[in-house]
Formats: C-alpha cells, structure tokens, sequence
C-alpha cells in the first residue's frame, strides 16, 4: 500500500488527469494504476512495438484508431482484400504504410511485431496460428475461432510459440468490470442462481446490413481468396463480403458477435469456466434479406454446481428487432442482491429476507378458526422478534466509470504489456475459447434443434 500511494504522489499530474472520481475498491484502484503507467510511460524509437492489421473492416479500423493511442505503437502495414479500405488506410495512416491483399506478406517482414487480426470469423483461427508461428504477437477479435475444432489448436500454437496472444472482448479490462468482480466475490449479492443477459436492437446498421461502395465488384474484392478455405464456393457476392456476419460460411451470427462479450463478461467476474448444457430457439423474423442466421435468438445454459460457483441458470438474448429500442444489460442475481452490468458501470439492487418467514397477508393464516390464530400468533411472536420480523434495508449501490474512460484502450495497454514483459494478459486464448465455445454451441442447438452438452473443464462437447 506504501508503494501504490508513492506511485501515485510521483505521477502527480498525470493522475489527476486520468482518474474521475474516487476509487475505493482496491481493484478498481489497481486498473487505475495500471492504465496511469501505461499511458504515462515514454518509449524511445528502439522499444516501440510496430504493428499490422489483418482485415480493415469496422473492428480494424476501431481497433487500430485504439491501438494507436497507446503509447509506443507504430503502424507498419495492413491488409485488406477490398482495395478502397487500403486507399482509405493511407488516407489516415499516410502513404508510406504497407498495404496488401495477403496477409502473409506482413507476416514475414521483421519489422512487425504484433498484429491485430479482425477480419470475419472464419479466419480467425487460420490467422492467429500463422501469426504466432512467425514470431508476432496476435490480438484476435472475438470469438477466437469460428467452429469448435479450432479451440485447442490456436490455444497449442499459444503454449508452443509463447508468443502473447489477447482476444478482443474488451469490456472486461475496464475498471467497473474490476470493482462488479470484487463486489461479487466480497458477496454483495449472495449466493448465485441466475443470470440474464440481453441486447435488443432497432436499426438496419445494427441489424448488420452495412453501406456496401459503389465499387464493390469481383475486381475491387478479392473474393476468390476470401473463399479460398470454402468447401462449397460461389459467384461474387457483395453480401456476403460487406455483411458477412449474416452469413454462417463467414461468421457466427448473434451468438459469435453478441452472446460472446456477455459470457466472457460473466465467466471474468464469478470466475467460471462455464455451462455444461446449452439450448436455443429462435428464427429469422424480420430481416429477411438472404442472411442465413436468425435474428431473434434465445439460449439456457446451465452452470453446474463447482468449486468456483454455486449451480445456476443463465438466459441469453438477442432482438433484432426490438421495440424497446437499442438497449444491452447482464443481470447477475443472487439470493441477496442482483448486479446489473451496464455501458458505463453497474447498480447492485440488494433485497434480503427477515429472519422471520411472515404470517398473514397472501396466506392461508386468514382460512383458520380465530382462536386457533390467535395462537399461531402468540408462537410467532414468542419465537421470532421484532427485529426478526423487519426486512432489512439495505441502499442500491451504484458504480459509474470516469467521463470518456475507454476500456478498449485498457485492453490494448494490457495486450502491449504482455508483448512488452510476457506478462499474463486479461484475455488470453484459454479463457476466450471458454467463453466463445458455448456461443457456437448456441448456435449448434439453435440449427440442429437439440440439447449440446460441453465439458468446461477440457474444453470439448461431450
């Protein structure tokens, strides 16, 4: 603690800038510390780490505007296979920056350290494998793969290489996930039993039916090698491309993009490795534009009893089409209390019982003779206090993030420190498949219409 509080006597100023508010919790205090650090340091040119983004769509573009502020990051190169995102790339990132159609020429140059790897799910895997057999550090965006076979070999090509590998669910860096894990842990909810997890949608944009350019033909894409590892390939396809993520060949539908991000938010903060059953329904109720993953989608997972957890229950939901407007929230529920997960923080509703179990009111005490309670009365009252009978009260917790705090830069300062020291990640390939596998098993459920089983613990569907 001596430590912590001359860490931050000396950074003086830059802690008042970058902090909002006071941090409390010894969790919250150290995210804040680290992200100070992080963002405080000065790099000379010899210890910048040089990157490259595979896949210059919305998550390659977002993700390298982020990892760009972090300091000691220069951008090498990129890759894309639709040539106006890399004209576009020089336009920001000047003219001298790399730009390739194959990514593989970026991952021979030695000049490139580490890369961001966000092109559609189904490259994934393939990609992150190469990247760290060639010696660079990967940040994936999620789901770390896109079919359940991949898990174990980009996790081997993890352990053989030991190159840092971070996967891109970055809520879970931010300093509220930090203070919601201690808060649970500390028991400010009880005991668990369920979870509720929903992101409800209204607008095309949000539906994945993205701007497609003027130019988009089988010239300007490069759509052969974008098919080139499909079993079943087909004429140019615009769709497919710009929207792929509709598209079960290139992407993982609502439960890859969106179920992903709520289990990885859930598994970092009770700690859990995850369900051992899975079930969906659901259907393509609206948007019914050629994509072949459904828009409304619901899934029970089933979180056995282990060392880590009490048995719960968790209910995950996605509404394309909602009436209730854009609205996302995980609510964990316990027998004390519920912590619901917000944009920019998180409120606990606590609610305990009395010690004593009621009489009267909605019960069959008013059916009884009136002598007989009168008696039943006199027992109560003798056996259970007034205090007893109170319900406790206990005030609603809210937790609010700093004005303009940024979780994704934390997850990237994270990322770039393990590059740096080899120090552990927040996200690394083990606990991303965890969180990743049931959502392909969602989906697997949702299209095969059966119950799929997983084994958490070995990471396989039983």
């Amino acid at each position: 603690m001596s430590n912590r509080r001359n860490f931050i006597k000396q950074l003086g100023g830059s802690a008042a800038l970058l902090t909002a508010g006071s941090l409390k919790s010894f969790a919250a205090q150290e995210k804040e510390e680290q992200r100070i650090l992080a963002w405080s340091k000065k790099y000379s040119a010899n210890d910048k780490i040089r990157i490259a983004v595979i896949g210059m769509g919305i998550m390659g573009y977002n993700d390298l505007a982020t990892a760009m502020k972090i300091p000691g990051v220069e951008l090498v190169g990129c890759c894309d296979l639709y040539d106006g995102r890399l004209e576009h790339a020089k336009e920001i990132y000047g003219s001298n920056i790399v730009t390739t159609r194959h990514y593989e020429e970026l991952l021979e140059r030695k000049d490139i350290d580490a890369v961001i790897v966000a092109t559609s799910d189904n490259w994934h895997s393939r990609i992150s494998i190469e990247a760290m057999k060639k010696g660079k550090a990967v940040y994936s965006e999620k789901p770390i793969v896109h079919q359940f076979g991949q898990g174990w070999d980009v996790i081997n090509a993890q352990k053989e290489t030991g190159k840092t590998m971070q996967v891109g669910s970055q809520g879970i860096s931010g300093i509220d996930y930090a203070k919601a894990k201690e808060m649970y842990q500390a028991g400010d909810i009880g005991v668990i039993n369920s979870v509720e997890a929903v992101t409800n949608r209204q607008s095309a944009l949000g539906a994945w039916q993205y701007t497609i350019p003027l130019d988009s033909s089988a010239q300007s894409v490069d759509w052969e090698r974008y098919q080139m590892h499909q079993k079943n390939k087909t004429a140019y396809d615009e769709n497919k491309f710009f929207r792929w993520r509709n598209y079960r060949d290139f992407g993982t539908g609502v439960a890859g993009d969106l179920f992903v991000h709520l289990l990885t938010g859930l598994h970092y903060i009770i700690g859990s490795k995850g369900p051992s059953k899975i079930y969906s329904i659901g259907g393509l109720t609206y948007w019914k534009d050629g994509r072949d993953t459904p828009d409304v989608m619901t899934s029970i997972l089933e979180y056995p009893e282990c060392k880590e957890h009490a048995a719960f229950q968790v209910a995950l939901r996605v509404n394309f089409v909602s009436g209730e407007g854009d609205h996302s929230y995980t609510r964990i529920t316990g027998s004390e209390g519920s912590l619901e997960m917000g944009w920019d923080g998180f409120t606990i509703k606590r609610n305990k019982m009395p010690k004593a179990p009621g009489i009267g009111g909605w019960d069959s005490f008013d059916t009884y003779p009136k002598a007989m309670q009168q008696k039943l009365m006199d027992a109560y009252n003798k056996r259970y206090s007034k205090a007893d009978q109170e319900i406790p009260k206990l005030s609603d917790i809210t937790y609010k993030t700093p004005d303009g705090y940024d979780s994704h830069a934390d997850h990237f300062a994270n990322f770039f420190n393990g590059v740096r020291t080899g120090s552990p990640v927040i996200e690394p390939p083990v606990f991303a498949f965890r969180a990743a596998a049931p959502c392909l098993a969602c989906n697997e459920s949702y299209f095969q219409n059966k119950v799929i089983g997983w084994d958490a613990e070995n990471m396989k569907v039983l």
